[in-house]
């Protein structure tokens, strides 16, 4: 599936680290960061999460929740939160169709072998629900800072 800036972003719900649903459409209204990531606990995710966490107030400040995504179930979300003080939800993917619908659900390889897996990914959201910007193939380092100048510069 093709997400396009400026189309609604595709509904969902499901269930968050502290065990209730949650549906993106809930949050119009709101600017939301929507980010998958492949696996909790991983360097890249760990280093991702922690930057986010880091620049929450920041994005509150601009009225922008932040939700992660990932095939993790909710037991191994609420443990990534524990471990790293994470003050925004992570939503469990655990059949991946959320992934499927954005987009980001995709064949991978490393050391040669091939699997299916989360393209990272962060798609920002306008307060209409509509795709105002779409991050693929994200590289953690220096993300988060462009995602928050992004919102700064053109959702306020």
């Amino acid at each position: 599936m093709t997400i396009t800036i400026g189309e609604v972003a595709p509904d969902f719900t499901l269930v968050a680290n502290n065990g209730e649903e949650v549906t993106l459409s809930d949050f119009k209204g709101k600017h939301v960061v929507l980010y998958f990531y492949p696996k909790d606990m991983t360097p890249g995710c760990t280093t991702e999460a922690c930057d986010f966490r880091d620049y929450h107030k920041n994005f509150t400040e601009l009225d922008a929740v932040i939700l992660g995504v990932s095939p993790d179930p909710v037991s191994k979300h609420q443990k990534f939160i524990d471990k790293y003080g994470l003050p925004f939800l992570l939503l469990a993917d655990e059949d991946h169709a959320v992934a499927e619908k954005y987009g980001v659900w995709k064949l991978k390889k490393n050391f040669g072998k091939e699997y299916m897996g989360i393209e990272r990914s962060t798609f920002i959201l306008d307060k209409e629900g509509k795709i105002a910007k779409k991050f693929r193939k994200v590289r953690v380092k220096n993300h988060v800072e462009e995602a928050l100048e992004f919102i700064k510069e053109n959702l306020r």
